[in-house]
C-alpha cells in the first residue's frame, strides 16, 4: 500500500523559493512513477511535473520548466519538488500522486494518478 504525504509549502513573494516533498510510507517510490500536480482557487487539478520509475526521467510542463526542478531520493524514499522564480500564478495546492510519467504530464489526466496525497499549500503573493 502507498502513502503518500506531501510538505513545504507556504507563503513566499513573487521570485521566491520552495522546495516540496512528496514522501512515500509503505512503498519505496523508485518503484513508481511520482506525479506532482497543482490546483488553483475554482481550476482544475493540473501535472506540474513527474519522475518516473526508471531513474532520470521526467518532466515538466510547459509553464514551470526552467523553473521547477524535480529530484529523487531512494534513501529517503522521497521525491522533491525545487521551485523557483515562482509567480503569483503559482499559487494552489500541490498534490503528489503514483501514476505514468509521460512528457505530456502538464495535460495528463488526473484519473491515471492514484494514491494522492492530503496536499500543501503554496502562496505567492506580496
Amino acid at each position: 500500500q502507498v502513502q503518500l504525504e506531501e510538505s513545504g509549502g507556504g507563503l513566499v513573494q513573487p521570485g521566491g523559493t520552495l522546495r516540496l516533498s512528496c514522501v512515500s510510507s509503505g512503498s519505496t517510490v523508485e518503484h513508481y512513477g511520482i506525479g506532482w500536480f497543482r490546483q488553483a482557487p475554482g481550476k482544475g487539478r493540473e501535472g506540474v511535473s513527474c519522475y518516473g520509475s526508471t531513474s532520470g526521467v521526467y518532466y515538466y510542463a510547459d509553464s514551470v520548466k526552467g523553473r521547477f526542478t524535480i529530484s529523487r531520493d531512494n534513501a529517503k524514499n522521497a521525491v522533491y519538488l525545487q521551485m523557483g522564480s515562482l509567480k503569483p500564478e503559482d499559487t494552489g495546492v500541490y498534490y503528489c500522486a503514483v501514476g505514468p510519467c509521460r512528457h505530456t504530464i502538464g495535460v495528463v489526466s488526473t484519473e491515471e494518478f492514484d494514491y494522492w496525497g492530503h496536499g500543501t499549500q503554496v502562496t505567492v503573493s506580496s
